[in-house]
């Protein structure tokens, strides 16, 4: 062994066990394994870059390192943070002239669409990137540094100065055809939206069809075919309003529900957007929701005479269930606000609870249902009585437990507005009773149910005046029967008056219905009210809706034909209208 070598067995002596290392050296090993473990980070980072780099040769795509890029707020801005993440794609450089979007997929059409939208939105020239996962994710961390990008807004989305420079140039359908003629996907989307808001559309309807897509406008509740659109800008637009909606742009195959606002000077516009899968393409509507409290009074909608004023009698009550029925769209939520604003004053505490909210008033406080959350009608009801309420409304009763609930809150002294589908006033005391509750409790809690449906008013400047004998004979033989059984106040009304009806010019050029014969709609509605022997016969049992509707009748209830008939002796309506609706 040479001597120059030191003997193993003494140094194995000298030097102690490793796990009795000084903690000098435990450090110097902690600081060389850190070394070691990022510099094999970086060699991987590297490695990511080269692969997105090499994918961006093989795509056409510029590719860009964002690792020391100085991302401005502004950037960030253009791509709200939930489109960024489910697309992969942010935006990296925003200047007046030009905008730069960076994506890990930019071959993505949805990514393709939103440089598109942020192009047309600041009326720039843009142009995508390839950036690794690794870049998004360093990017997406910015938002949280960032708390103004953080709270981004859903509303910006079209601006009503756009809006109303449309509305100045709609008159017709054929004005919003030229309109549309050439117009990119964004231009489309507010032509649409500022005709239907322009000719009082309730709804707008976008539907892809084998050859191309058509936009129609439900006006008084009919459905009229507005413009046609390009089949190859259908993609585009439907992206267009999922991005403004919230919704999700990269799933097709499953209906969303979304929403957002355009603010207007006097009021805000809320459009609810509903997209489901269909043979051609999704398919959406959109139902345009004025927030304002304008025409929110009973009158206006057509609940008048002495209808309006059994109605004040019952509403002023501090207890029970006032009920309005009839099918969807027939205006029952907005009769119910009507009185609940007719009930908006100091000293009283109002709730709703709806599915969703149709209208903001001041004043009252209004939630929300979230089934997705578990928040239903029959618990949020529970948590609004302890929210001490004078009254409450509830958007729907659907089943026995919330049916329960209400009766229950309206016995013990508030007053409870809902709504519940029946064909008729008298056919709500059948539903309540086929939903399990129990008779005796029902009819001390219920003081009135409204049945009502909305029909469409005549255009007053084209109307054409139509005694009853230049009807149908089918149409003279309901009138007259319908004539025959008004109460005898109404009936008094009627035999002073010649019977002269007015008809709807459909064929006409009127400027102010364009053309359609009716402009606007109203409601014509029954007021059933619980009076003693109603009572009485529930809780003998076994009684039918034909029954409460006859002992109603004796006991002065204006049918809604009944009122639809006395409207259209007054010019409002046209008695086809009246039977369309009521038979």
């Amino acid at each position: 062994m040479s001597k120059d070598l030191p003997n193993l067995g003494d140094l194995l002596k000298k030097t102690p066990p490793a796990k009795q290392s000084s903690a000098a050296q435990t450090a110097d090993d902690d600081e060389t394994r850190g070394k070691f473990d990022s510099k094999i980070l970086e060699i991987k980072k590297k490695e990511l870059e080269l692969e997105a780099e090499r994918l961006a040769g093989q795509a056409g795509f510029p590719y860009l390192n964002l690792e020391r890029f100085p991302v401005s707020q502004e950037a960030l801005k253009q791509v709200p943070r939930a489109v960024a993440e489910e697309l992969q794609a942010v935006c990296f450089f925003v200047t007046p002239d030009e905008v730069r979007i960076g994506a890990v997929d930019p071959t993505s059409e949805d990514v393709a669409q939103l440089l598109y939208d942020t192009e047309e939105r600041n009326h720039v020239n843009g142009a995508l990137y390839l950036i690794s996962e690794q870049n998004l994710n360093k990017v997406l961390e910015m938002y949280n540094r960032l708390p103004v990008v953080a709270e981004l807004t859903k509303d910006v989305v079209i601006k009503s100065e756009d809006i109303l420079q449309i509305q100045a140039n709609v008159n017709d359908f054929d004005s919003v055809r030229k309109l549309l003629n050439g117009k990119s996907t964004t231009d489309i989307l507010t032509i649409i939206l500022g005709a239907a808001m322009k000719l009082d559309a309730s709804d707008v309807h976008v539907e892809a069809e084998a050859l191309d897509v058509v936009a129609r406008f439900r006006l008084d509740g009919i459905l009229h075919d507005a413009a046609r659109i390009p089949k190859e800008l259908h993609k585009q637009l439907v992206s267009r309003i999922k991005l403004m909606s919230s919704l999700k742009i990269n799933i097709n195959d499953k209906p969303q529900d979304g929403r957002f606002t355009i603010k207007f000077p006097e009021y805000d516009m809320d459009v609810r957007v509903s997209v489901i899968p269909t043979v051609y393409g999704e398919s959406i509507v959109m139902r345009l929701l004025r927030q304002t409290e304008e025409g929110l009074d009973l009158d206006s909608l057509g609940v008048r005479g002495r209808a309006l004023a059994s109605l004040r009698q019952q509403i002023v009550r501090p207890n029970g269930m006032i009920i309005a029925t009839g099918p969807t769209g027939s205006g029952k939520t907005t009769t119910l606000y009507a009185i609940v604003r007719l009930l908006n004053k100091p000293g009283v505490k109002i709730l709703t609870l709806e599915d969703p909210v149709e209208y903001r008033v001041e004043g009252i406080n209004q939630s929300q249902i979230d089934l997705g959350r578990d928040y239903t009608f029959a618990k949020g009801l529970r948590s609004m009585l302890r929210q001490d309420p004078d009254i409450m409304m509830v958007g729907e009763i659907r089943d026995l437990e919330t049916a329960d609930i209400a009766i229950q809150a309206s016995l013990t002294g508030r007053l409870l507005l809902s709504t519940i589908h029946t064909n008729s006033a008298a056919g709500a005391i059948p539903r309540f009773i086929a939903m399990g509750v129990k008779p005796f409790l029902l009819t001390p809690s219920l003081n009135c149910v409204i049945g009502q449906r909305l029909v469409r008013k005549v255009c007053g400047q084209c109307r054409i005046k139509k005694p009853l004998a230049e009807f149908d004979e089918d149409t003279r033989t309901k009138t007259e029967a319908v004539i025959a059984g008004l109460p005898s106040v109404e009936a008094g009304e009627v035999k002073e008056r010649p019977l002269v009806f007015y008809g709807a010019n459909i064929a006409g050029q009127c400027v102010k219905c364009n053309g359609l014969g009716y402009k606007g709609r109203i409601s014509v509605c029954e007021i059933l009210i619980m009076t003693p022997e109603i009572q009485q016969a529930i809780n003998n049992g076994n009684v039918s809706e034909l029954e409460i509707e006859k002992m109603a009748r004796i006991n002065g209830m204006l049918t809604m034909a009944g009122d639809g008939v006395v409207k259209a002796l007054d010019g409002i309506t046209t008695l086809d209208e009246v039977f369309r609706m009521t038979e």
